[in-house]
C-alpha cells in the first residue's frame, strides 16, 4: 500500500514531519525512510556519518510551489569502505528539483507555453527552462533511437537549408509519426543510417515519390519490402505532360488561367455550366478531345485502390493498351510519360493493392516549415532532429507510472 507521502506529495521512501506556508509557498520537511544499504556495492552493512538537509522544489498543488527539505544521510559501507549518499527515488543526486519538477516544467513548455511565463509561475530562470527541455528531448530523442524499422515506411525529402542542402524524411505510416530525420537525400548520405537500422528487413511495403535514387535505396537496405508509388504524384505526373502536349496544341488557350482550371478539375466533379465549356473548347481545336479522353481514362486508372487480384487483371490489360497508346501517339510528352510509366509500372500497379499514400509525409514537412520558420532557421542539423522528433515523432506525453530520470 502506498505511504501518505506519496499519496500526497508523489514522492516514495520519506517520511512527512511537518509543512508550513510562507509566502505562498509550502514547505515540507520531510526525512529518507527507506531502506539503507550502499550505493556502489549494495550492501547493507553500513554505518551512518552524518545528515544533512537538501531544499528541493517538488511541483505546485495549485498556484503554490512546494519545497520539500529532505533529511538525507550520510553513510559509511563496512564492506568496500565507500562513502556514498543516501538516494531516493525520483531525485537526482546534487539537483535542486525532483524529476516531477522537471517533468512539470518540460510539459508546460511543450505545450506552448513560453519560457517567461514559466520562469514566473515556477520561480526558476529562462536558461533553465531551455536546459531541462533539452535535456528531456535528448533523453526521449535517444530512448527512440533504438526503435525497430516501421513496417510501412514513408520516404521523401525536403529542404533543410541552402548550405546543407535537402533533408530525408523517414515516416512510419501506420503510427502516423516521424520515424527519424537524415541529412542528404544520396545513398552515400543515408548508407550509414539505413544500415543500423534494427529489423530492417521486416519492413513490408516503402511508399515513395517517383524518384529513382529512392528506389534504389529501397531495394538495398528493405529488401523484403514492396515499393509504392504515391498516387499524389503519378497523378500529377500524368498532368504535367498532358498539360505540357496542350501548351504545344494550343499555345494562346493555355494561357488562359480559367481553361487551365478547367483542364485539371476532376470531370466527375465539374458543375453542368462547366462542364458545357470545356466541351466546347475541346471541339475547337483539332485531336485535343481524343487526348484529353486519354488522360481521362489514365487518370481513373492511377485513382483505384483497395482492389483484389481478381479485379486487378482486366484492369493491368487496360493500363498496358493505354501505355502503348501513349508510346505510339508521336507526341515527345506522351512518349516520355510512356517511358516513365513502363520504368515504374510493377511499383504503380501495387497502388491498387494499397491505400497508404505519403499524405502524412507531405503534412509533416509542412510542420517541419513551421518549425523552423519559428525559431528563424537551424544551422544545426542536429538540434533540428531532436526538435522534429519532439514535436513530430511522439505525443509529447512520458509515462509517469515510472520515474522518468534523463541523464
Amino acid at each position: 500500500m502506498p505511504q501518505a507521502s506519496e499519496l500526497i506529495i508523489g514522492l516514495s521512501e520519506i517520511k512527512i514531519l511537518k509543512a508550513r506556508e510562507e509566502q505562498n509557498q509550502t514547505f515540507v520537511e520531510a526525512i529518507f525512510s527507506g531502506k539503507k544499504h550502499c550505493e556502489a556495492c549494495g550492501s547493507e552493512n553500513i554505518r551512518l556519518k552524518d545528515r544533512y538537509q537538501r531544499n528541493l522544489k517538488h511541483t505546485r498543488i495549485g498556484t503554490r510551489i512546494i519545497h520539500v527539505l529532505l533529511t538525507v544521510f550520510k553513510q559509511l559501507c563496512l564492506d568496500c569502505g565507500k562513502t556514498t549518499m543516501t538516494r531516493v527515488p525520483g531525485i537526482l543526486p546534487r539537483r535542486r528539483s525532483s524529476e516531477n519538477f522537471r517533468l512539470e516544467v518540460f510539459e508546460a513548455h511543450h505545450d506552448g507555453h513560453t519560457q517567461k511565463k514559466i520562469s514566473k509561475t515556477h520561480g526558476i530562470g529562462q536558461a533553465t527552462v531551455e536546459r531541462w527541455y533539452s535535456s528531456f528531448i535528448d533523453y526521449r530523442v535517444r530512448e527512440l533511437s533504438g526503435r525497430a524499422a516501421p513496417r510501412i515506411l514513408g520516404i521523401d525529402e525536403h529542404f533543410f537549408t541552402r548550405k546543407q542542402g535537402y533533408a530525408t524524411t523517414l515516416v512510419d505510416l501506420r503510427n502516423r509519426k516521424v520515424f527519424d530525420v537524415i541529412l542528404g537525400r544520396s545513398e552515400r548520405s543515408l548508407a550509414s543510417s539505413l544500415s543500423r537500422l534494427p529489423e530492417r528487413n521486416q519492413v513490408q511495403v516503402v511508399v515513395m515519390d517517383m524518384a529513382e535514387t529512392y528506389r534504389s535505396i529501397a531495394r538495398k537496405y528493405f529488401p523484403n519490402a514492396l515499393i509504392v508509388t504515391d498516387r499524389f504524384h503519378v497523378v500529377r505526373l500524368v498532368q504535367h505532360h498532358f498539360l505540357k502536349l496542350w501548351k504545344q496544341l494550343d499555345p494562346e488557350g493555355s494561357k488562359s488561367r480559367g481553361l487551365l482550371s478547367l483542364m485539371r478539375q476532376h470531370r466527375e466533379r465539374m458543375k453542368p455550366k462547366s462542364r458545357e465549356k470545356l466541351e466546347r473548347y475541346l471541339d475547337e481545336i483539332p485531336g485535343l478531345r481524343a487526348i484529353d479522353e486519354a488522360q481521362q481514362k489514365l487518370l481513373s486508372l492511377m485513382r483505384l485502390k483497395r482492389l483484389s487480384p481478381p479485379q486487378m487483371k482486366p484492369l493491368i490489360t487496360e493500363f498496358l493498351e493505354v501505355k502503348q497508346t501513349l508510346e505510339l501517339s508521336g507526341f515527345p510528352p506522351l512518349e516520355t510519360l510512356a517511358k516513365t510509366l513502363h520504368s515504374w509500372r510493377h511499383e504503380i500497379l501495387r497502388m491498387w493493392r494499397f491505400s497508404r499514400t505519403n499524405a502524412a509525409t507531405e503534412g509533416f514537412h509542412n510542420k517541419m516549415e513551421t518549425i523552423s520558420r519559428r525559431s528563424f532557421g537551424f544551422r544545426n542539423f542536429s538540434n533540428y532532429r531532436k526538435r522534429v522528433i519532439a514535436l513530430c515523432g511522439w505525443d509529447g506525453i512520458w509515462n509517469r507510472v515510472q520515474t522518468v530520470c534523463p541523464t
